[in-house]
């Protein structure tokens, strides 16, 4: 593997190169990403359970007893809570779980705890592994990317954490070889399921994830181009990096943010 990359000027121009000693060492552990992702999913899981009285609000009420009116002793009936005056026999189940209209015998509960856990050793090398995935052409290739002749991964001056303009970072990606990439990203699909009624009916694929050090303006003016994310190093997410789990994602640093996961891993 390469164990450097060229680094671009905001007018497309290359300006040197930058060390990937740490990136290139790092074996791609695809295990580990999709457990990571699946432990990062599970912990936005939204509780949900049943209403605690359903089926409870009736007002049947048991009958076994002796001496009583209404008695179901003596008679071809299962001892449970009934109504009276209704039903086979004038009595009729309510509240337990076989009866109609009764409770659930184990309703989903708000208590109960979906997420899975992860070691954060294991969470760093994930991260650290999904990230070197992207120096990997055939890898980002294989996730749809179209990025020409380009080196993996993009690396761009410092000077991109300052651009304040969306138009300004379509450019740039223009001027580095990406406008195949942009022009992927501008379809959309209608999604396939309930999900269209639901507020999510259109499907975009993901494009690059911008990484930097610092957001001086950069976050705010990338939000606006489809498929495109921006994130810090500090805020970095194995669901940003690798999307669904799936290494490969088409990275673009910036040189002080490679220099810091060259540097600290």
């Amino acid at each position: 593997m390469n164990m450097t990359t060229a680094v671009y000027n905001l007018d497309g121009s290359r300006r040197g190169a930058v060390s990937l000693a740490r990136l290139a060492s790092v074996p791609v552990r695809e295990d580990l990403i999709r457990r990571a992702f699946a432990s990062e999913s599970s912990k936005l899981r939204q509780a949900y359970g049943a209403d605690v009285l359903a089926g409870k609000r009736s007002s049947a009420h048991y009958h076994g007893r002796r001496g009583i009116r209404f008695s179901m002793m003596n008679r071809e009936i299962a001892r449970m809570q009934r109504i009276h005056g209704q039903g086979h026999l004038d009595f009729v189940a309510r509240f337990v779980p076989q009866a109609k209209k009764g409770r659930r015998a184990h309703p989903p509960k708000t208590e109960k705890d979906f997420s899975k856990g992860m070691n954060q050793k294991e969470r760093a090398l994930a991260l650290l592994s999904a990230m070197a995935a992207g120096t990997d052409k055939g890898t980002v290739q294989s996730r749809g990317h179209k990025i020409g002749a380009a080196e993996l991964p993009i690396v761009v001056s410092d000077e991109l954490e300052s651009l304040t303009k969306s138009k300004d970072v379509a450019a740039l990606l223009r001027k580095i070889g990406l406008g195949d990439e942009l022009s992927r990203l501008e379809k959309k699909k209608v999604r396939a399921g309930k999900g269209t009624a639901r507020g999510r009916k259109y499907t975009r694929k993901r494009g690059p994830l911008i990484i930097v050090k610092e957001d001086r303006g950069i976050i705010r003016a990338a939000r606006n181009i489809a498929g495109v994310d921006v994130a810090t190093l500090n805020e970095l997410t194995i669901s940003m990096v690798a999307p669904g789990g799936r290494p490969g994602r088409l990275l673009i640093f910036t040189e002080s943010a490679l220099k810091d996961v060259d540097k600290h891993g």
